[in-house]
């Protein structure tokens, strides 16, 4: 199957063709012979001689049509009579058949510039998204045999893409095995490109990078989703406050008990891990107080 639709492709042709000023001279020069012939034939009564002259002045008019011009990184592809003949990549000043239908097409680098688009992720949330792609034409006969309008193909294969890439991944909170679409920016950014260039491969489209270019969550979630990315902000950061106390309440102990400064039993530890806990996981200023007797008074 997938060899059958490779060989159903059209395959580019590069052509080439005679220079333009070449055949601009002798366009010159027949267009510059014919009123003298046209003139020589009248004033010897020559028919042949004027008979020559038309025939000079139709052939300068049918010539004409065959002269064109290539930009650099620009292409001409030629066709006669509806066949495909080939295509002219070589820029400057050209003459080939004049019969030829020559259309025009860039091989120059585009960007896309995606719109928002408001879809769902993979958890379901709705959220907005778009994408830039750098893109240009590699293969000229396909991007205009083989689909309808390439332009229209590349924008709207580009948004199908974004579209699925969207669905197949979380918004935040993803992992190695599954990257997210916030937190693994390059990694989504290959995937955005290796699925775009597997869809615009059958207009002739190279893509030279993807990359996420707007990422948002819906305006209607957007508050209940701030909101929760600070709590799971704030829970991080006592996880790692408390850590710290336990580390420092543990060291505190092992030094008083090396230096055998104090001597504490099962209860004042107790009361001391307490006190030192409140001091450092406490978001204020802890006030000292005084303990004037004893915890068995």
């Amino acid at each position: 199957m997938q060899d059958e639709k490779r060989n159903s492709r059209t395959a580019d042709n590069p052509v080439k063709v005679a220079s333009g000023w070449g055949m601009l001279v002798l366009v010159i020069l027949m267009f510059a012979a014919a009123p003298v012939l046209i003139i020589t034939g009248g004033a010897e009564r020559s028919g042949f001689l004027i008979g020559a002259g038309i025939v000079d002045l139709i052939a300068v008019f049918f010539l004409l049509p065959g002269f064109f011009a290539v930009q650099p990184n620009m292409a001409r592809v030629l066709l006669l009579f509806g066949r495909y003949v080939g295509t002219v990549r070589d820029g400057g000043f050209h003459w080939t058949n004049p019969f030829y239908t020559k259309r025009s097409l860039s091989l120059r680098a585009h960007t896309l510039n995606g719109e928002k688009l408001k879809v769902n992720d993979r958890s379901g949330n709705p959220i907005e998204i778009a994408a830039v792609v750098v893109w240009r034409v590699r293969d000229t006969a396909q991007a205009v045999f083989d689909v309808e309008d390439y332009l229209q193909f590349v924008h709207i294969q580009s948004e199908t893409a974004v579209r699925h890439l969207a669905s197949t991944h979380p918004y935040d909170g993803g992992t190695d095995e599954e990257p997210s679409l916030r937190g693994s920016g390059d990694r989504v950014a290959l995937e955005l490109k290796a699925e775009l260039q597997a869809r615009l491969d059958l207009a002739g489209i190279d893509v030279v990078e993807a990359r996420l270019a707007h990422l948002a969550y819906a305006p209607e979630i957007a508050g209940a989703m701030l909101r929760r990315q600070q709590a799971a902000a704030v829970i991080a950061a006592r996880q790692k406050i408390v850590e710290g106390a336990v580390g420092m309440v543990h060291m505190a102990l092992e030094h008083l008990e090396a230096k055998g400064a104090v001597v504490l039993d099962d209860e004042r530890k107790a009361a001391m891990v307490s006190n030192l806990l409140v001091v450092l996981c406490s978001e204020q200023s802890a006030q000292p107080v005084i303990n004037s007797g004893t915890l068995y008074n």
